[in-house]
């Protein structure tokens, strides 16, 4: 028992340390910016501009004609110019059609960055404006414009039933109804979106790399290029920051290609602006919540439509899609539901993979109609989640039977240490 004792106390008091804290601290640590290979090369990539539009002409002459430059590549030169965690619905570069302003359609390589941006300046597109749509309610509609014609700008939906929501709704003493929007976000890491492409001698690549997520990064980057697995190594770096934005490749088969192109190591760093319009973004939702409630403030019923703006790409929306309509319902107990979800396209910047995954988006839906709930009944906003929370052995919107459920300890051990029932001056 001595013994133990000691043991325990040495390690209650050791300190654990990070292995690349020293360099964080001392700003040494070396991100992609930071790299540099003999005889590298920095890559542009021009962006389209426009929402949608089809792809008429790209003339590149001026550009593969300026001094400096070694190197210009256009989508059809991609050997499989699609890609996408769920669907690959996105090309890496653009050659046929246009989906939204962010897309790529051609991309440079020259010995300074500042040569790379003035000739992506002098490729000349030519493209036949197509009607776009912007939001995802008007997406849904069957006169709407497609965004990948000719299939449906629906393209996931997901629905759970328990019992009988209309009629629980029906019989309610109260029944609430309000429309909830969230915003597109970016997700703005201090690091843009980087990397580095170099072939050795074998025919092999390597990518130094933000991807946060390298071995399914790898795999696309395998099929776009269409090169074996085993030819391909990602080296990963510090990512300067991910949130979920660094879980798809973006610039890396355009890099690889510039860089066999060449012969020599190409570089590519996205600008802030590239960030914003170019890269994946957290998913806007249009929340309609009907909740029904008895005098008493239980809740009885709730029917929730959730619509989810995907942008131009499906990316990880699917996902999302799922995550967001399991939990849109909250952490209550409710006998009757009907949630309906949809995934919709827009010609808008794709969405994607984001700390939560729609969780956040219903949280601010749900909770927020638990408050003007308890505002119209006069209760206590506390009271009404205790009334509803989950249990012990309840079970979800899906019938997953929940264990180890600390809700209701943990809001009333938040509440005692905020002194929430203590009177306000």
């Amino acid at each position: 028992m001595a013994v133990e004792a000691a043991v325990r106390d040495r390690i209650e008091v050791r300190r654990a340390t990070r292995p690349d804290g020293r360099l964080h601290g001392l700003g040494q640590t070396r991100y992609i910016d930071d790299l540099a290979f003999p005889g590298m090369l920095y890559a542009k990539i021009k962006r389209a501009g426009i929402a949608a539009a089809r792809i008429r002409s790209i003339d590149t002459r001026a550009a593969e004609a300026m001094p400096g430059v070694l190197a210009v590549l256009t989508g059809r030169e991609i050997p499989v110019n699609s890609f996408g965690p769920s669907l690959q619905d996105q090309p890496v570069l653009a050659d046929e059609r246009v989906f939204h302003a962010g897309d790529g359609v051609a991309a440079v390589a020259a010995l300074t960055e500042q040569i790379a941006a003035e000739a992506i300046e002098k490729i000349v597109v030519d493209y036949e404006p197509l009607p776009a749509v912007f939001d995802p309610l008007e997406a849904m509609r069957e006169d709407a414009p497609k965004v990948h014609a000719p299939a449906s700008n629906i393209y996931e939906t997901k629905v759970i039933r328990k019992g009988d929501a209309d009629a629980a709704l029906a019989g309610a003493d109260h029944v609430f109804e309000r429309q909830y929007r969230t915003q597109m976000v970016e997700h703005a890491p201090l690091e843009p979106h980087a990397a580095i492409a170099v072939w050795d001698p074998n025919g092999r690549v390597t990518i130094h790399t933000t991807l946060g997520r390298i071995t399914l990064g790898r795999a696309d980057i395998s099929r776009t290029l269409k090169l074996p697995l085993n030819r391909v190594r990602i080296v990963a770096t510090i990512v300067g920051g991910n949130f979920g934005g660094k879980n798809e490749i973006t610039q890396e088969p355009v890099l690889a290609l510039l860089s066999k192109k060449t012969g020599r190591p190409v570089k590519g760093v996205f600008t802030r602006g590239e960030e914003f319009a170019s890269t994946t973004t957290r998913h806007p939702f249009v929340m309609d919540y009907r909740t029904g409630v008895s005098k008493d403030g239980r809740i009885v019923a709730r029917k929730v439509r959730l619509v989810l703006d995907g942008g131009a790409y499906c990316s990880w929306s699917e996902t999302t899609l799922g995550k967001a309509c399991i939990l849109s319902t909250g952490p209550y107990r409710i006998d009757n539901l009907l949630v309906e979800a949809h995934a919709v396209y827009t010609n808008k910047t794709m969405t994607g993979a984001m700390r939560g995954f729609g969780a956040p988006q219903v949280c601010f839906a749900y909770e927020s109609q638990m408050d003007e709930i308890a505002a119209t009944l006069r209760m206590d906003p506390l009271e009404i989640r205790l009334v509803n929370a989950f249990e012990e052995g309840t079970a979800s919107p899906t019938g997953q039977v929940l264990h180890s459920v600390v809700l209701k300890d943990s809001l009333l051990r938040a509440a005692q240490r905020f002194g929430w029932k203590e009177p306000r001056s």
